[in-house]
């Protein structure tokens, strides 16, 4: 983030927060405000409550019960016991928590839609959820037990239950009661009221923090897949002429005229391509001439889903809706259709990037088809060299075959069939996560067999990108003299492509890939 990006407002209706913000938030590196136009927004709709109570109108999960209890009128003098009820009740989550990026994330997105003003909620509970945020009292949130459809209601519930002094957070570490945690900072816990539980539990904020981070690691891998190919056509010393840009104007995609574009820059100046100009070999594999096509159709699904995410980061999704006019409106914001259907095309995409790479390390480790020693081992037969990360790589691919499977063409009934189509956004968003963790573990493996190619070959230079990748392998992966434990190595070499250490040592000779 800039000098000028380094407050963020949460609140704002005109000035949409960017994806590299929300995942500085996320980290815990940013700093937070409220928009100026957020007390007075919150006032005017928390006074549409009040008033609707003093009128004796019966408002859904104002003063009625929820799902198919939302016939049953509650009482006045019970509506502060039915949302602290609510909280407690719905938080039944299950597994594993998220780690605390997400949490975070999820914590800032709940804030950023109630504060807007169409919640029905009072400025002392945002702050309240702020307070957490700030003095880094991280929610524990299990990952399982969310349908998607009136909104992440079990993990939202966990997330929000320490506002009140109920669950648990982690505080540097470490796992304490929340009760606790807000008396050590001198916090205390928030009577909730009417309608307040409801508006903290209805939204897809858990699904979108899922999704704006995996979004985000997605897109490094995207650009990291282009720099493995590269790689790996200068290793098997293939023809760059697939990518000139004729072929690309005449096949108006963008994300295949950016990979083009890509692959040329990452190739420019290289020795090794011009020096086999006029060799036997008519065509290379498709996994090498038809990158810009195949990665390309990655790219864009991937500008697809950041889209829909950072659209749903700005949006009200809870229910009722509270309106300045006095209109309080049961509706369906809450459904997660829309992030669900994007994280499935997100991980179909994803998985395309890891089923290529997993065939350009075919190509590098087969000798029938590298000209290379077999799997680039220097003594083959006595040394196995790249033999099993290929087929670690082929594991990779076919896992993420099942885990593409699109969760948002599910959906189970639940609470008594008043809900009875949902969503599945978290389990997409989840699946989606494993999927670019997974591929990025393949374009490891890929740049690992490309780096020692390119130690087999002639000792020509490769182009300005592909070299300076090979800078960044060679820091922290020696080369393949002979065989050696090399589960640290594909370790190595996932974390460079994840952290960004690969693309920004390929950046300061290229400029930025697109």
């Amino acid at each position: 983030m800039t000098a000028s990006d380094a407050q963020v407002f949460l609140g704002k209706i005109d000035s949409p927060v960017t994806l590299d913000q929300w995942v500085t938030l996320a980290q815990g590196g940013g700093d937070v405000g409220l928009s100026s136009s957020t007390p007075a927004a919150l006032h005017d709709s928390r006074q549409v409550v009040e008033d609707a109570i003093a009128d004796g109108r019966v408002v859904y999960g104002v003063n009625t019960g929820f799902g198919k209890l939302a016939n049953v009128q509650v009482g006045e003098e019970e509506l502060g016991t039915l949302q602290r009820n609510l909280l407690l009740s719905h938080a039944t989550g299950v597994g594993k928590p998220f780690d605390d990026q997400v949490v975070r994330l999820a914590l800032l997105l709940r804030v950023h839609s109630i504060a807007k003003g169409c919640s029905g909620v009072r400025l002392e509970l945002v702050e309240a959820l702020l307070n957490l945020y700030r003095n880094d009292l991280v929610p524990v949130v299990p990952e399982q037990g969310s349908v998607g459809a009136s909104g992440d209601l079990a993990p939202l519930a966990h997330l929000v239950l320490p506002v009140i002094g109920e669950g648990y957070v982690r505080r540097s570490g470490e796992v304490v009661h929340s009760a606790q945690a807000l008396t050590d900072a001198g916090l205390e816990p928030i009577v909730l009221k009417a309608k307040e539980g409801l508006a903290l539990i209805n939204g897809t904020q858990i699904m979108t923090a899922v999704g704006l981070l995996t979004l985000h690691r997605a897109q490094r891998v995207s650009r990291a897949a282009d720099i493995c190919c590269a790689s790996t056509l200068e290793a098997l010393q293939g023809s760059e002429r697939p990518y000139m840009p004729a072929v690309h104007e005449v096949r108006a995609h963008p994300g295949q005229r950016d990979t083009a574009i890509n692959l040329r820059s990452l190739l420019k100046d290289s020795k090794i391509i011009p020096g086999h100009a006029n060799c036997s070999k008519v065509q290379d594999a498709y996994s090498l001439r038809c990158a810009p096509q195949v990665h390309g159709a990655a790219k864009e699904a991937l500008r697809f889903a950041e889209s829909v995410l950072l659209r749903e980061a700005e949006s009200v999704t809870d229910n009722p809706l509270v309106f300045p006019d006095g209109e309080v409106v049961s509706a369906g914001n809450f459904h997660g259709q829309p992030i669900s259907q994007a994280m499935d095309i997100l991980k179909i995409g994803i998985s395309t990037l890891a089923n290529i790479s997993e065939r350009r390390v075919e190509n590098l480790v087969n000798p029938d088809i590298s000209g290379l020693p077999p799997f680039l081992a220097h003594n083959p037969g006595v040394e196995s060299g790249l033999m099993i990360p290929q087929v670690v790589a082929a594991a990779l691919a076919s896992e993420n075959k099942t885990l593409a499977h699109p969760a948002s063409v599910d959906t189970v009934p639940t609470s008594a069939n008043r809900e009875d189509h949902v969503s599945m956004g978290v389990t997409a968003a989840r699946h989606a996560r494993q999927v670019v963790d997974n591929s990025a573990r393949v374009l490891g493996i890929e740049l690992i067999s490309a780096m020692a190619g390119l130690d087999c070959g002639e000792g020509l230079e490769p182009g300005r990108g592909v070299r300076a990748a090979y800078g960044a392998v060679r820091a922290r992966v020696e080369p393949l003299d002979s065989d050696r434990f090399l589960a640290p190595d594909l370790e190595a070499a996932f974390q460079l492509l994840v952290d960004g250490s690969l693309e920004d040592a390929v950046l300061s000779v290229t400029g930025p890939l697109l």
